[in-house]
């Protein structure tokens, strides 16, 4: 399978942003406290276990993305929307969501980057992508390592 998205070393712990972004940077779950905490409890139809209820807290996944200061106009709208953010977990596990899916200006959905799942910190494996409104647990990404924003697809279609 063939992938553009950049590849780095993982360091478990630490999110590594890249891509259409201001400021990429490396966060650790520490640094991701510094947003405001959002809790969410969740429940996923796991295919091996059944369905599993857990409640995250964390940051939302978009404040997140806007502080990396993201390259589009934060009043363009249509340009906003055709932005997609892959988000990769230390064991190679990828989702991808558009930036309408977390923008509140699109849709009320508060993706979080948990940093505690049942009350439990995940600062030495790194933070939880927790998509509540999915009804498999497919997009709940663990142990995430990268984020990686991507609005240059466009430009060639």
């Amino acid at each position: 399978m063939h992938s553009s998205l950049p590849t780095q070393a993982i360091v478990p712990g630490r999110i590594t942003m890249t891509g259409d972004l201001g400021r990429p940077r490396q966060l650790t779950a520490a640094d991701l406290r510094v947003w405001t905490e959002h809790t969410t409890s969740a429940d996923f139809a796991c295919a091996t276990n059944g369905t599993q209820r857990h409640t995250f807290a964390g940051p939302l996944l978009y404040d997140v993305l806007r502080d990396a200061e993201p390259r589009f106009g934060p009043t363009a709208r249509k340009e906003r929307a055709r932005f997609l953010v892959c988000v990769r977990g230390a064991d190679g596990h990828r989702a991808l969501l558009s930036w309408a899916e977390i923008d509140p200006e699109f849709s009320a959905f508060p993706v979080l980057l948990a940093v505690t799942v049942d009350g439990v910190a995940m600062d030495l494996d790194g933070p939880q992508l927790v998509v509540p409104q999915d009804h498999c647990g497919t997009r709940c990404i663990q142990h995430v390592v990268s984020v990686h924003v991507d609005g240059g697809y466009a430009a060639a279609h």
